[in-house]
């Protein structure tokens, strides 16, 4: 409850962004405070649905069933432990990923101490894929400026990714068959750049990311 209700909460307060809908799946929770939040959400709120499944996890699965139930022709993956800083974050993220050449477009995400945690992805760090300018401060420069400069990149982290929902569709969403819980998301982008289309990475949508809060590492 403690990671969920700042999430929704915030989205809630800070997004300017008019109309979108919340869709929370909940995979498997037990403890009853959430149970009832989940419960007094779609009382008070007409936007916000929640989807229940109990299935082992599978991060691509969940996504791809949510996205499958969504009404909108935009989608805004976000992972729950996420809470939102800049008022303007998904009206910046919609307004490149609906241009015509653009796939994925992802977001600027801080750790609680305010270093970053997600700055962009390229492929070939540690092995796969990394994140650039991991753990630089706040107010970072980072390499030759980027961490401040809307650019185009290999990849963004599906933990705070907009994409429209055609495109979604056409990849065939997350590979929840060989790629159940980490590099979907890598996965998922490079199609897109194979396909013709450029993935966006935005310094201008800005949010705290308390990452894998819920379930830890994968290592």
């Amino acid at each position: 409850l403690n990671i969920l209700k700042p999430c929704v909460k915030s989205i809630l307060e800070k997004t300017e962004y008019k109309p979108y809908e919340i869709i929370i799946v909940d995979n498997g929770s037990d403890d009853e405070n959430v149970l009832d939040y989940l419960t007094n959400l779609t009382r008070t709120h007409k936007n916000i649905s929640i989807i229940k499944d109990d299935s082992p996890f599978n991060y691509s699965y969940l996504n791809n069933l949510a996205v499958s139930q969504s009404n909108g022709d935009i989608i805004a993956l976000m992972n729950n432990d996420l809470e939102v800083i800049s008022p303007d974050w998904l009206g910046n993220m919609v307004s490149y990923a609906v241009q015509e050449d653009v796939g994925a477009v992802g977001a600027k995400l801080y750790f609680p101490d305010d270093s970053i945690q997600h700055a962009g992805v390229v492929t070939g760090i540690g092995g796969v894929a990394g994140h650039i300018h991991l753990h630089e401060s706040r107010t970072s420069s980072g390499y030759f400026g980027r961490a401040l400069v809307t650019q185009e990149l290999s990849a963004v982290t599906a933990a705070c990714l907009v994409v429209r929902k055609k495109l979604f569709q056409e990849m065939e969403g997350l590979n929840e068959d060989n790629l159940k819980v980490a590099f979907n998301d890598i996965d998922f982008c490079l199609k897109l750049k194979a396909a013709g289309y450029r993935n966006i990475w935005s310094p201008h949508a800005e949010l705290y990311h308390h990452e894998s809060a819920s379930r830890g590492y994968e290592d």
